[in-house]
């Protein structure tokens, strides 16, 4: 690419605004006199601008687009708000989220599932969405923030008049050169008392305070990025892990995306005794529970014979969690469930009870059938959790056995065909099967304690909260700092002043009327209170 040349005789980059020595406007748009000068970027030339030939060009043209970032950041957030309308696949009680969903929330819930949205936050469409808005904010920082430092770093003391007269704060006044000499010396006095970094060249002067918080934006983008680094790190294994699992008295289990397994003892509630309690409560007779507890066990398994090795053992309490090289387990919920029905089979004809069977709800036989005396077998044809009938038909809510239902084959010597049975919740249902010889009545309810623990891992966690902090100390800078700056000229007996800040135009023209004061010099400040950037 041709060098774009200032009357200086300065060569400057293709797609430079202003000239990077002098400050004169290059560009033919900017060439009116009355207009103000864009200070954006100090007029410094952006890559994006002056590059549209090759893919990559076209690839980094549309990533530093301010406008593609801000489409992505709502399109992500739009799409946030889908996950949050049904729980997410990790806080429902199913390990088949395709049988749960459509039986729990109808169409709705199987449109929901099918979508991908039950697992919304571990689907590569929105980490897609998450990386793009990070390669979004490299790009449009690398974008602006290098030739910004480059413009900033090497920017001269003696500016073009045309540049001084141009800025919205400026003066231009007639005097000989000691008399301007003079002048400049008052100001720079003044100057120095605001906290101006004074710089001399000859019969210019640059005066220049708060030039860091230039930086508040990308310090932000920094932060940000950070941020984002440290979701997509969520689902890393090993980073950090916020998972949900229920265990029961007597079980063991995986612990979500970690080596381990862990073993549910027992799993109890403490009541508080009635001398704890308030008066009012005591004399009322209710129990109050004072604390739930797991006693846990942490297994690995052997590489070598499959067997599980205990590592470690801990009574886990409400804000008291286990706690093993970086696994924490907290207890977060307790339910007492059916475990199991006992059953018993009585000749209706006879009145005599033939005998009884247990049936484990969690893991009812379907192949082997339940022999009892006499010959007799019973055996399941179907079974229903959580009972209840749609349209003249028998479904399932959900996998949890809150209300089960069964359908018994009932095959005895005395029957020249099996009977079938309905036990629903464990009541023989009579009035359907009215004919039958047999009939089922409920013996006993069998129920189990179950801790419902979270397993968190947050290694991930002190990245995310570094990028937050980042991301907080630039917002402080960019919003309680600005950058002033004050060039002032002699040239052929004319005294020229020329100021600029990005933000906060009332604070810098009372902080220039008062480093004016006692001079004769007529100040232009803007007549509208409007913000720049810079």
């Amino acid at each position: 690419m041709e060098n774009t040349k200032c009357d200086c005789g300065h060569n400057n980059p293709v797609g430079t605004v202003l000239c990077e020595s002098c400050g004169k406007p290059l560009v033919e748009e900017m060439d009116n006199q009355k207009q103000t000068l864009d200070m954006r970027y100090e007029g410094a030339a952006r890559r994006s601008q002056t590059r549209n030939r090759a893919l990559i060009d076209k690839v980094w043209n549309f990533f530093s687009s301010v406008k593609v970032a801000v489409i992505l950041i709502l399109i992500t957030l739009a799409v946030s708000i889908l996950g949050t309308i049904l729980p997410q696949e990790q806080y429902i009680p199913s390990a088949r989220p395709e049988v749960y969903y459509p039986q729990q929330y109808g169409v709705v819930g199987e449109i929901y599932y099918k979508l991908g949205l039950s697992d919304l936050y571990s689907s590569w469409p929105f980490r897609l969405l998450i990386a793009m808005i990070g390669v979004s904010l490299v790009v449009c920082s690398l974008d602006r923030v290098l030739p910004l430092y480059r413009a900033l770093k090497n920017q001269r003391v003696t500016k073009d008049p045309v540049f001084l007269t141009r800025q919205r704060i400026h003066a231009q006044q007639e005097m000989t050169e000691q008399e301007g000499i003079a002048l400049m010396d008052r100001l720079a006095e003044g100057l120095s008392r605001k906290r101006y970094h004074v710089r001399r060249e000859g019969s210019a002067l640059l005066a220049e305070k708060g030039r860091f918080s230039r930086w508040g934006p990308y310090i932000n983008h920094v932060g940000l990025i950070i941020l984002l680094l440290g979701i997509l790190l969520l689902r890393v294994p090993g980073f950090y892990l916020n998972e949900f699992v229920f265990v029961r008295e007597g079980e063991t289990k995986p612990v979500p995306r970690t080596p381990y397994y862990v073993k549910n003892e027992a799993a109890s509630v403490v009541f508080y005794d009635p001398e704890e309690l308030p008066p009012d409560m005591a004399e009322s007779g209710q129990s109050v529970i004072k604390q739930y507890e797991t006693k846990a066990v942490l297994f690995t398994k052997d590489p070598e014979t499959g067997e599980l090795e205990p590592v470690h053992r801990q009574t886990i309490r409400v804000n008291h969690p286990l706690q093993y090289q970086g696994v924490e387990l907290f207890q977060s919920d307790f339910q007492t469930k059916l475990k199991g029905l006992d059953l018993a089979v009585r000749d209706k004809k006879t009145g005599k009870t033939i005998g009884s069977f247990t049936v484990d709800l969690e893991n009812p036989k379907f192949r082997e059938p339940y022999r009892l005396s006499g010959g007799v077998e019973v055996r399941i044809l179907e079974y229903f959790p959580d009972f209840a009938m749609e349209e003249n038909r028998p479904i399932t809510l959900s996998e949890e056995p809150n209300r089960p239902a069964f359908v018994f084959e009932v095959k005895t010597p005395e029957l020249k065909e099996p009977e079938k049975s309905w036990v629903i919740a464990g009541t023989n249902m009579d009035e359907v099967q009215k004919d039958n010889r047999y009939e089922m009545k409920l013996s006993k309810i069998q129920t189990v304690n179950q801790s419902g623990l979270i397993v968190r891992q947050q290694k991930g966690t002190p990245i995310i909260f570094s990028g937050a902090m980042i991301f907080v100390i630039g917002l402080v800078i960019g919003f309680y700092w600005q950058h002033r700056r004050v060039w002032i000229r002699w040239k052929e007996g004319i005294l020229y002043l020329g100021a600029h800040t990005n933000k906060n135009w009332f604070g810098f023209r009372r902080e220039l009327e008062q480093a004016a004061e006692g001079t004769d010099l007529r100040l232009v400040f803007p007549t509208s209170g409007r913000r720049e950037n810079g």
